[in-house]
């Protein structure tokens, strides 16, 4: 039947808003970057003491970086508060141990005597005094030589040994691989990049009164205190919060026709395709990835609480705590985007309303070559990690990068993946492009799923010996604009687009949402990339704009809280649709709960420069991004699970294992709930009291993390953990495995129709 009456449409303002918010977005965004390659703290080609006798070369500080990647020490300690929390901030610990060579060398010159033997008064005349003298940038650009006075090459010398100890016992060092590091040349290039990197955070920029990270990290006695601009922009990302918020408050009570409102649509029939079932599989490898990352995060627990025994197994000699965090990231980012992916496969059939040929052998081969690259890479990491690769480690083993671990052998053919899936979502959904009534959502369905290719390209921006500056700013391409803003719009997209598929509601609702949600979650969340920059070498311009709009990332999460009662009125209008899908939706409302509390309130208090000054690398990082990663993106992943799982399998099989997906809800939330409020909330309150009253280099040394009570609050991280596993994980994983055994079980492939509401 051929459609003669035009199709309704929304404003034009619509679309040109959304380009209008990308265009300044990333029109800032790319400034920035630009800037960053400029900004970015130099590398000298020659340290040298006053003598002008070579201490150490720029050569050894690019090959301190490579020793730094290659034993995956990102995911032990940090630099400049980005890494691992089992072992110290290496340019903090690195950083005090040069101003107490300095102290000691003051205090023996003037007083005779030994810094800790000085009165108080004279203590703090030379605090005075190594402040000064730290702060003076000695490097001469003329000639890329950086002067180390005598302290400084003494400092030098004292950190090898102190590298060379620290590296020895797993007791010692959050649970390392035993006499990780012997190699007194690699331990001497890994000492000279800790010392450029303690430079770096000291050493003020030239024209400015600030170091190059802005005063980071916090050390009284350094002469490292937070920078004026910390405060001004902190106090300013308030207002900009406060402002946005009465916007958008006054928009959702000017426009009613704002978020999950409007008329309800009738729903068309729907055919579950073989290509649809066969995306069930990868919701079990989902599934089963979920679990190795709850086994992974507990093995790190473990090491936090107790890194030189595991119940009297020797596991680090194998399965080393820098391993355990590595898999626990990767396994994270693997199972969520495998769920994605699958459940994008999944409605882009609804949506097009026909199966393209071949394509359940399209989606049978596409699932071994993502098995291929998880299996590999986590492998490949192994390997590295343990340094049976010594020559191709970052190709084939472990990058080293936090977050971008995987080799970049790996890296290659996971977008070489992600691109195969788009070309099978574009086959989908092309009929609806042909279709003006579809157009527009299908349209936004398919940009939303090139940007996951797309901007996953910035992994490959950076090597090994790039000035870590400059791979910091690319990393969060990926784990802020990648992770936490494509991936989260084409959730959205996916969202609308079921909704209106169920009739719940009208395509203009559906569209005007998708609109509404880029328009907000991009105004702030592309500029707002920069609170991440905060301290890794960018300048107070970066400061300025990404505290402000960074602060506007809270917006659209307090709208969807003043949007909730909408939604669920929503999802009541249809009783036949929402009952049948009763448990996707609670996941869905999980989504929005865990986004305020995980992503804004949390998210918020760690984001405003003064608060991230003391914050950032503490265990209140770990506490946003459990409650944000897990609450918002994994409730996400398994809210399309069970969606999947639902529409294909059998209506008696569903009736059996609903049971599980129940208890699996409550677990996972229960669950993830006590890991926050009983362990990782008040052990991150305590270490930022820590730092507060003692410096950045004191909160993060083992000589705190390791005392009776930081380690009484690790453990208590076990109740929540054990209900996560055993009353959410394991279920989950029971009903996946059945339904998907159901339908290898099954003697034919005839297709099921999903009646409309109407009809049902």
């Amino acid at each position: 039947m051929t459609r003669t009456e035009p199709v309704e449409d929304l404003s034009h303002w619509w679309r040109r808003a959304v380009i209008f918010t990308m265009v300044l977005g990333f029109g800032v965004l790319g400034l920035l970057m630009v800037k960053t390659y400029t900004n970015a703290p130099p590398v000298p080609e020659h340290v040298v003491d006053s003598r002008e006798q070579v201490v150490f070369t720029g050569a050894d500080i690019r090959a301190g970086q490579q020793v730094f990647l290659k034993y995956g020490l990102m995911n032990n300690g940090s630099i400049w508060g980005h890494g691992g929390y089992l072992g110290p901030d290496f340019s903090a610990s690195y950083l005090h141990a040069w101003a107490l060579a300095v102290a000691e060398e003051r205090a023996e010159t003037r007083f005779g005597k030994a810094y800790v033997a000085l009165t108080l008064a004279d203590r703090a005349a030379i605090d005075g005094e190594v402040a000064l003298q730290l702060r003076v940038n000695r490097y001469d650009p003329a000639t890329a030589t950086l002067t180390l006075l005598p302290a400084g090459v003494t400092a030098f010398d004292q950190q090898q040994s102190r590298w060379a100890s620290y590296f020895e016992h797993p007791e010692r060092n959050g649970g390392l691989a035993p006499s990780l590091i012997t190699d007194k040349s690699e331990l001497r290039q890994l000492t000279a990049f800790f010392g450029w990197a303690a430079w770096g955070s000291v050493a003020e920029r030239p024209g400015t009164g600030h170091s190059y990270t802005n005063n980071f990290p916090y050390d009284p006695l350094a002469g490292n205190r937070p920078t004026g601009a910390a405060l001004i922009w902190s106090a300013l990302s308030f207002i900009a919060l406060l402002g946005g918020t009465a916007l958008a408050l006054l928009a959702f009570g000017r426009f009613d026709y704002l978020g999950w409102h409007g008329t309800p649509a009738s729903m068309q029939n729907w055919v579950i395709s073989d290509a649809q079932r066969a995306t069930v599989k990868y919701m079990g490898v989902a599934a089963l990835l979920l679990l190795g990352q709850v086994f992974f995060g507990a093995a790190i627990a473990h090491y936090r609480a107790d890194p030189g025994d595991f119940y009297g197994f020797d596991l680090a000699s194998w399965f080393p705590s820098n391993l355990m965090r590595t898999w626990h990231l990767q396994s994270a980012l693997f199972w969520i985007a495998t769920s994605f992916v699958a459940g994008a496969l999944f409605v882009a059939e609804l949506l097009g309303g026909k199966t393209p040929p071949r394509q359940r052998l399209a989606i049978h081969v596409l699932f071994v070559a993502f098995a291929i690259v998880i299996v590999g890479s986590m492998l490949g990491e192994w390997a590295g990690i343990l340094q049976w690769l010594p020559l191709s480690w970052f190709w084939f083993g472990n990058q080293g990068w936090e977050y971008l671990e995987l080799g970049r052998f790996w890296q290659l053919l996971l977008i070489v993946g992600l691109c195969i899936w788009f070309v099978l979502l574009w086959r989908a959904v092309a009929p609806a492009l042909r279709d003006p009534e579809h157009k527009s959502l299908a349209r936004f369905f398919l940009l939303a799923g090139f940007a996951i290719p797309m901007f996953y390209l910035p992994a490959l921006f950076f090597g090994s010996e790039t000035n870590f500056t400059i791979v910091d700013a690319w990393r969060f391409w990926i784990i802020h604009l990648w992770v936490e803003g494509f991936f989260e719009f084409f959730v959205t997209v996916i969202v609308a687009i079921l909704f209106y598929k169920m009739g719940l509601v009208h395509r203009l609702t559906a569209l005007r949402t998708i609109y509404l949600d880029a328009i907000l979650y991009f105004g702030g969340g592309l500029i707002g990339t920069g609170h991440h920059w905060y301290w890794t070498g960018q300048t107070e311009a970066n400061m300025a704009l990404s505290a402000v709009f960074s602060a506007l990332e809270v917006v659209p999460l307090t709208m969807i809280t003043l949007d909730a009662w909408s939604f669920v009125r929503t999802t009541k209008g249809q009783d036949s649709v929402v009952e049948r899908h009763r448990w996707t939706f609670m996941f869905i409302m999980a989504v929005g709960f865990w986004n305020f509390l995980g992503a804004g309130v949390f998210g918020f208090l760690i984001n405003t420069p003064i608060v991230s000054y003391y914050e950032v690398g503490t265990i209140l990082t770990p506490n946003h991004g459990h409650a944000a990663l897990m609450g918002v993106f994994g409730m996400l992943g398994i809210a399309l699970m069970v969606f999947v799982l639902r529409e294909a399998i059998e209506e008696e099989v569903w009736s059996k294992i609903s049971r599980l997906i129940a208890i699996a809800f409550w677990g996972l939330n229960i669950g993830l709930a006590l890991m926050i409020l009983l362990s990782l909330l008040p052990g991150g309150l305590l270490q930022l009291h820590a730092v507060i009253e003692n410096g950045y280099w004191y909160a993060r040394e083992l000589n705190f993390t390791g005392a009776p009570l930081p380690r009484l609050l690790e453990w208590l991280r076990m109740p929540g953990d054990l209900i996560f596993m055993f009353a959410g994980v394991l279920p989950l994983i029971v009903a996946v495995g059945w339904g998907y055994a159901s339908l290898r079980r099954r003697p034919g492939h005839d297709p099921q129709i999903r009646l409309s509401p109407v009809e049902c």
